[in-house]
């Protein structure tokens, strides 16, 4: 045990140094791609408090401050202070979230969280849950799900014999869909050329006559893929009039949430409102570390049909049988059998804020992309590209001559390190993308960072 009180100490202690950076931390790495000085060999054995020294060291220098109040990139939340403790008791439990018996404590835990996520999205209640690594496995353990049923109800069982002879499958998404989408179709056998994109309109909406029109052409099982939260704008696909004609076609469809879906966690009607009749897909997808703030490694896929669900992912083997009854196994609902109780720190912050607690922190987030959106179109030479419905900003630079300079702002942004954005590619032109889900981000933060932002553009 005295080896664990100083190794827990120095973790302790390097961590709090580095936390303690955040407010004040330049946000970009002192250097691009530092060093890590230990040669190309592995070399012989090291002390563990040196090990711990060394990488506090290479993270002081080659680190983004992503958990830091003005990272504005990919829609980085930050993990509330809850969620960081859970997730160290997480690693020194080390139980493992498979199976009930492995960890009962864990497996209540999941069950509880669940139970408060469905509740706190408002989504059918008896819908299955499974506790994934991010947004991209969401999707894809939710379409492993759709893949089952659609081919269940052709009669195809595709666990058992695959895709090879199967009846033809039809993959449906719109013409803005996250490239995690593509990742799925990869992976599950679909492939990305098969993939029937859908019109989108000027924030990045599906069309619904588009894809009734793609519907119509569709002879056989069909998956629909839409969105709560484009990646670029934060829009939301008009989800009754979608959902509506997928289902009369007999299609599945699956919302990708990864940020978005927290909208139905607001009290705000205006924020809550836009997520309206998403209740009636087949399946979500959504990130907790996106905006509930807990650490990466926190996707969440949520069904609304548990048979289909288990019988695309459980695992049956042997040594596999329960002796305590049909309670629930966290591997029946995931791709992973060994898997780290990855619940635990939402259930934390679920606890500790409460469902007025995640109200704000959405709500908070989404004033500060208005106001960002405010400050920064003061500038008659920028121009914000979307309708700043949610937490992204969309921007673009113009120079003096007119041309777009959207790219050499970015970088001069990233180079001064106050804040983070991104780049993006909107209507064939470059654009700044911001997003805003950190719980820490104050209103000055985004004065500091508008200010970072305008003098980019002027020098």
């Amino acid at each position: 045990m005295a080896l664990y009180d100083e190794l827990l100490q120095r973790a302790v202690e390097h961590a709090l140094a580095f936390l303690a950076t955040l407010p004040e931390r330049r946000v970009s790495p002192r250097e691009p791609d530092p060093a890590t000085g230990d040669g190309s060999s592995l070399g012989g054995p090291t002390h563990p408090a040196q090990i711990l020294d060394g990488l506090a060291a290479m993270i002081d220098v080659g680190g983004v401050a992503t958990p830091g109040p003005r990272y504005f990139g990919f829609v980085t939340g930050g993990s509330l202070p809850v969620a960081v403790a859970a997730d160290w008791m997480v690693s020194a439990w080390d139980q493992n979230a498979g199976l009930h018996v492995l960890s009962p404590a864990v497996a209540a835990i999941e069950d509880v969280t669940a139970g408060w996520l469905l509740d706190l999205l408002d989504l059918p209640p008896a819908c299955s849950v499974g506790f994934v690594t991010g947004g991209t496995m969401a999707n894809v353990t939710c379409l492993a799900a759709a893949r089952h049923e659609v081919l269940r109800r052709a009669g195809w069982d595709v666990e058992a014999q695959g895709l090879q002879g199967a009846p033809r499958l039809h993959v449906i998404a719109g013409a803005g869909a996250h490239a995690s989408i593509d990742t799925a179709a990869r992976l599950l056998g679909f492939g990305t050329a098969n993939l029937v994109r859908v019109a989108a309109d000027a924030q990045g909406r599906m069309v619904p006559d588009a894809l009734a029109a793609a519907l119509a052409r569709a002879d056989g099982p069909t998956i629909v893929c839409i969105q709560a939260g484009h990646v670029n704008t934060g829009a939301f696909d008009p989800f009754p009039a979608l959902i509506d004609a997928a289902h009369r076609h007999g299609a599945w469809v699956h919302v990708d949430g990864a940020f978005g879906l927290w909208a139905r966690a607001a009290e705000d009607p205006a924020i809550r409102s836009q997520a309206d009749g998403v209740e009636h897909a087949d399946s979500w997808a959504v990130d907790a570390h996106k905006w509930l703030n807990v650490p990466y490694d926190s996707g969440i896929a949520i069904v609304a049909h548990a048979a289909a669900h288990r019988a695309s992912m459980a695992q049956r083997a042997s040594y596999l049988l329960r002796a305590d009854g049909e309670r629930r196994d966290g591997m029946d609902w995931t791709p992973e059998a060994s898997r780290r109780a990855r619940a635990v720190p939402a259930y934390a912050v679920l606890k500790m804020l409460g469902r007025a607690g995640v109200s704000e922190l959405v709500a908070s987030g989404c004033a500060r992309a208005r106001e960002m959106a405010r400050l920064l179109s003061a500038d008659p030479n920028v121009t914000i590209l979307n309708d700043v419905v949610l937490n992204q900003v969309l921007a673009r630079f113009r120079g003096r001559s007119g041309a777009n300079i959207t790219p050499e702002v970015i970088a001069s942004v990233q180079k001064d390190g106050v804040c983070w954005v991104g780049g993006t590619d909107w209507n064939r032109e470059p654009a700044m993308r911001i997003a805003i889900s950190n719980w820490s981000t104050s209103a000055a933060d985004i004065d500091m960072s508008a200010a970072s932002i305008l003098r980019a553009l002027r020098t």
